[in-house]
């Protein structure tokens, strides 16, 4: 025990909770469960906690704004969760504020994004990044609220919200074993570039291999981990002669495969069945017509911002960490082999 005066921080600690469900927990306010209201009045007294009268003076100046960021909301699948983040946030009565960074933003630039989102003094905070690490993001989660949308996260000290991508990269593994194919090419990203994308083609390729399925994972990064080198990484998927079938960790990965087949006068699925992943917009054309897994990013959204909301309303028991399914979209990229084997 040391002699120092308990801070409010210190009964938030104690208890579970944010500062601000505190706060109300002790003015009296309305909104807090029963069982946090007991927890938060109990750690206080056994601290010896005072509340400090200016202090609940100022906690009443609340600003009912989250913070959001997001790592490129250029890109489709952020654009598509941001906005069902403010549809969300403004049915529970909040505003937004956004960071958004581009997908050239450094860890260091997400970092600092985060830390001027809390300076706005926003209430709690949503972050969707495929690349920061978690331990990046638990400092502000002690501080406040946090939930980690769009990726799975199951670090137990904060909550996350995100597709299934494991359940995702085998349901597309099943559907190109079911369609026949024997031999496949899965382009693959490393953690460090994607979360999100090497979880899913990890799944994908460890699903086909235990298919009994011939497996050639081509690292993206190996030709430069960018779009602009996929028409050398499907030259050397050409090359090999035997591969059926290319799977993409996304869908604008594919569109660039499809684009670099037709430079080639080649066209899927005659010469090669190609399937995305991600299933959003404008990738759904029919004009496109990819074979892909659909994340449900406005369940995604909506989820996220109800969890911190439920934080900061003291609703909530504790950390989520709650996965939902996506589903296939069989379009017209992926066919069967056999199909067209006599064609070639």
């Amino acid at each position: 025990m040391t002699d120092s005066v308990p801070t409010i921080y210190d009964v938030a600690a104690g208890a579970g909770v944010s500062k601000s469900v505190v706060s109300r927990a002790l003015s009296g306010a309305p909104g807090v469960a029963p069982a946090t209201l007991a927890r938060v009045k109990q750690i206080a007294a056994d601290l010896g906690y005072v509340a400090n009268a200016n202090a609940q003076g100022m906690s009443a100046h609340r600003t009912h704004t989250l913070g959001v960021f997001v790592r490129d909301a250029a890109t489709p699948f952020y654009g598509h969760l941001l906005t069902a983040f403010q549809e969300q946030a403004s049915a529970r009565g909040y505003r937004v504020v956004t960071a958004t960074g581009s997908g050239s933003f450094s860890l260091v630039e997400e970092r600092r994004a985060l830390e001027t989102l809390v300076s706005l003094r926003v209430e709690a905070l949503i972050v969707c990044s495929g690349a920061l690490p978690v331990t990046d993001v638990l400092p502000f989660a002690r501080r406040m609220p946090t939930v980690i949308a769009g990726r799975p996260e199951r670090d137990a000290s904060i909550s996350s919200v995100y597709c299934d991508e494991s359940g995702g990269g085998q349901g597309l593994a099943d559907h190109l074993v079911g369609l026949g194919h024997r031999r496949v090419a899965v382009m693959t990203l490393s953690p460090t570039s994607s979360l999100t994308q090497a979880a899913r083609t990890r799944a994908m390729v460890q699903r086909l291999r235990s298919s009994h399925v011939d497996v050639a994972e081509i690292p993206c990064e190996d030709f430069g981990g960018e779009l602009d080198g996929v028409d050398s990484l499907v030259q050397a998927v050409l090359d090999s002669g035997s591969v059926t079938a290319l799977m993409a960790p996304s869908d604008s990965w594919a569109v660039a495969v499809l684009e670099a087949l037709q430079r080639r006068g080649l066209s899927a699925p005659h010469d090669l069945s190609v399937t995305g992943y991600d299933g959003v917009t404008p990738f759904l054309s029919e004009l496109l017509g990819i074979t892909s897994w659909r994340q449900p990013l406005g369940l995604i959204g909506t989820l996220s911002v109800d969890d911190v909301v439920d934080q900061i309303d003291g609703r909530s028991a504790g950390t989520r960490h709650l996965a939902v399914d996506g589903e296939l979209l069989p379009g017209r990229t992926a066919g069967s082999p056999g199909e067209f084997a006599a064609l070639r």
